[in-house]
């Protein structure tokens, strides 16, 4: 290299320094005619006209010197490039200054970047280049597509998942609408590593070689989405970008639309080829150097509501924000066509807009951390979740008198997660419905009637379901107990009648209710209870409780239910099922809420016999039950939850959990009681030591975290327990963020 240095170019006394590259091998060299950059190709067609387009683009920016943009430097024969031994041999000029990533940054600097595209893009806007108008490459934000499949090589499953949700996004949001948008050729990769700075302004640029024909806010969202790394606040730095680039250049508001989902769109192509590189150059610095720093910025951009970007980015721009429908409007509408008893959360309700894991987003641009909703299980919008229902619902769905292979493989799946006997299974649409048909069921099978319920349990909205459930029944407007219901008191080892956490609490209150049955002179058909009293105010039942009962009421010929609506699929931690908890197996099995993440499904899990003895003549058959759908999601949910360990993480993040709250609960004798297990939690509130509940206070701490942007509820017979069931990729930093906010709330009610 240094002969053809002297031969072609007559630089004399040379050194070359290696720099990195991706498709080219890049050398710093020093001479006696001063600093240059050689990039050497292997030879072909494609390269010497991609080469050639480059340096004709370069030669569009007229306003740029040789110290500001790598030039091309003729040879001896007045060529941009020289060819010997199959390469290609390319010199540039070398522009002085201090990379923008090792720059002090401040907000001038900032719109000075932004200022700085602008023109580069200005001066490309008429450029037209068939060299490289022909490039389709996978750093062009409009084939993100092609990098798709690279999100398979990324190990960790939740920065897949992160990956995986924004391209699902993008496909719903920037796909359908790009095309529209103002094309032009754009520099595509003002990356840190290739802007330069001096005295607190952008002076240069380097490296053309991504240069691509695309959409032109492209390159906006590429500098930002480089810029805004390692940021606290990197909504406040993309808009002094935004702002300089738009005095110089004007954004459209279509453009502005689409921008938070571009920028996300460069970090996971970052990421994506990082992925992939790191394969065959796992110890490469330069291929792995903006990795961190765009992981970090992943997982901030998934707080961010897409609104609130987009606000900001028109406010940056000088535009006015678009108008949202308010939400007294928005209620009055639903009024009108609702029920008046169709309930809406806080004093101040929520007009929610979109989610993404455990946070939720207004329509105003508010996130809410989730740490209230059970029902999206794996998290709001898995991307796994979301594709397979995507592509389910574009090929079949159908009902169950066709033979299709998703009910099959799905009941296969879930029935591998429960022990004999419980080996068939009925699909239903919703937790509700699994309900009742377990009492049509059991009934059917033992051929009596009376049902033996929990106090405060909660099994739905049939019929069936409110006649067994003596949180309904027993509530405002329930119209009391059926003959045909015996009741249980709770078995609650905090307030209840037997204190203390032992089996022998639990022994007292099954004997107590054991003698109840005895008593009452009906034969029971089953037992129906929740491990975890969810209604009741998160109340375990006491250890043993279930063993004892579950004994008594096969004695006497009835059969046991198990309602794992709200404790099942690895939500408690320790366990899969909340009836392990009290080492017993049911008889029936009821399943709902996070069985599909929020599609309405359900199921009932139960025995060969008692399966068996429903086939009288009469068909069971619903009309959505196990339909191809349902059953894809199902099976997406049972994977997620294994591949990313959700019930692993429901045990060390409720472990931590609570041992946050009972530290809390030190210094605030206010919480009387914290309970659950995994992440089912419920924190009870009392006056004083005699228990009095403290429904105020609960009301105020559930409305005070909803101003604070964090979503729990209450519950309880006296509305005085805050619950907690979020999203099973809770973490240990929302945790802090929960704890910390209820202690800050604790402190002010207490002033």
């Amino acid at each position: 290299m240094e002969q053809i240095l002297l031969d072609y170019y007559k630089l004399t006394n040379c050194g070359l320094n290696p720099m990195a590259g991706y498709v080219s091998e890049n050398y710093k060299v020093t001479s006696d005619q001063g600093i240059f950059v050689l990039k050497v190709y292997e030879d072909s067609s494609i390269t010497r006209e991609e080469i050639l387009a480059e340096n004709e683009l370069i030669g569009r920016l007229t306003h740029l010197s040789k110290s500001q943009v790598s030039q091309p430097v003729a040879n001896n024969h007045d060529s941009a490039i020289t060819i010997h031994d199959n390469k290609i041999y390319r010199l540039l000029s070398f522009v002085e200054g201090r990379f923008l990533a090792d720059a002090t940054h401040t907000p001038e600097l900032f719109e000075s970047l932004g200022s700085f595209m602008a023109d580069i893009d200005l001066s490309l806007m008429d450029f037209r280049n068939a060299g490289i108008e022909r490039r389709r490459l996978e750093w062009d934000l409009q084939h993100l597509n092609l990098v798709k499949r690279l999100a398979d090589h990324i190990q960790e499953p939740y920065q897949k998942k992160l990956v995986k949700h924004f391209f699902i996004q993008w496909e719903l949001n920037v796909y359908p609408k790009i095309s529209a948008l103002r094309q032009s050729v754009i520099h595509n990769d003002g990356n840190d590593w290739n802007i330069l700075t001096h005295d607190n302004e952008v002076t240069g640029i380097i490296d053309f070689g991504d240069s691509v024909y695309t959409a032109l806010i492209n390159e906006l969202a590429i500098t930002i989405a480089y810029g805004v790394f390692g940021k606290e606040e990197p909504l406040k730095w993309a808009c002094k970008i935004i702002s300089g680039y738009h005095k110089k250049l004007p954004i459209e508001k279509e453009e502005l639309n689409l921008l938070y989902y571009l920028i996300a769109g460069r970090l996971i192509t970052s990421v994506c080829k990082s992925a992939q590189e790191k394969l065959s150059q796992p110890d490469s610095e330069y291929i792995t150097i903006s990795e961190k720093p765009a992981w970090d910025l992943l997982n901030e951009w998934i707080k961010i509501n897409p609104t609130l970007a987009k606000n900001k980015f028109y406010e940056a721009a000088g535009f006015e924000k678009p108008a949202i429908d308010t939400i007294e409007h928005a209620i009055s509408r639903r009024k009108k066509v609702t029920g008046s008893n169709l309930s809406i959360s806080y004093k101040n309700p929520i007009y929610m807009e979109s989610a993404a894991f455990q946070y939720m987003f207004d329509r105003y641009g508010n996130t809410y951390l989730d740490a209230y909703n059970n029902i999206p299980h794996v998290g709001h919008q898995h991307p796994e979740v979301v594709a397979a229902a995507q592509r389910q619902i574009g090929h079949l769905n159908t009902n169950t008198r066709y033979i299709y292979d998703a009910l099959h493989e799905y009941a296969e799946l879930l029935l591998s997660k429960f022990p004999n006997p419980l080996t068939k299974v009925f699909f239903v649409n919703s937790g509700s419905a699994a309900s009742d048909l377990a009492i049509r069921l059991a009934q059917n099978f033992t051929n009596k009637q009376t049902i033996a319920v929990m106090e405060h349990g909660y099994h739905g909205n049939t019929r069936i379901g409110i006649d067994i459930s003596h949180y309904k029944y027993n509530g405002s407007g329930g119209k009391g107990k059926d003959d045909n219901i015996i009741e249980a008191t709770l078995p609650d080892t905090y307030r209840g009648k037997f204190k203390g956490s032992s089996n022998e609490t639990g022994r007292s209150y099954a004997n107590e209710f054991i003698e109840t049955l005895k008593h009452s002179n009906q034969e029971i058909a089953a037992f129906i209870s929740e491990s975890v009293i969810g209604c009741g105010g998160q109340v375990p039942l006491a250890p043993g409780y279930l063993k004892h009962v579950y004994s008594y009421i096969r004695s006497q010929g009835g059969v046991c239910i198990s309602d794992e609506v709200q404790t099942g699929f690895g939500r408690l931690g320790d366990y899969f099922w909340g009836y392990e908890m009290q080492d017993v197996i049911p008889d029936i099995v009821v399943l709902g809420k996070p069985i599909a993440n929020g599609h309405p499904m359900g199921a009932v899990v139960t025995t060969d016999a008692i399966a068996d003895s429903f086939d009288n003549g009469m068909e069971f058959f619903s009309s959505y039950g196990g339909n191809p759908v349902s059953c894809e999601i199902g099976k997406a949910v049972l994977r997620v939850i294994e591949d990313e360990k959700l019930q692993q993480n429901a045990k060390i993040v409720g472990d931590y959990h609570m041992a946050s709250l009972r530290e809390l609960h030190k210094d605030f004798p206010v919480i009387g009681d914290v309970r659950g297990s995994g992440l089912f939690i419920g924190i009870e509130l009392i006056k004083n030591e005699s228990l009095t509940p403290n429904t105020e206070l609960a009301q105020h701490i559930k409305n005070a975290f909803r101003e604070k942007q964090i979503l729990i509820s209450t519950d309880g017979p006296y509305d005085s327990v805050i619950k907690s069931k979020p999203p099973l990729c809770f973490s240990k930093e929302n945790v802090d963020q929960v704890v910390e906010t209820l202690r800050d709330v604790l402190i002010d009610w207490k002033e």
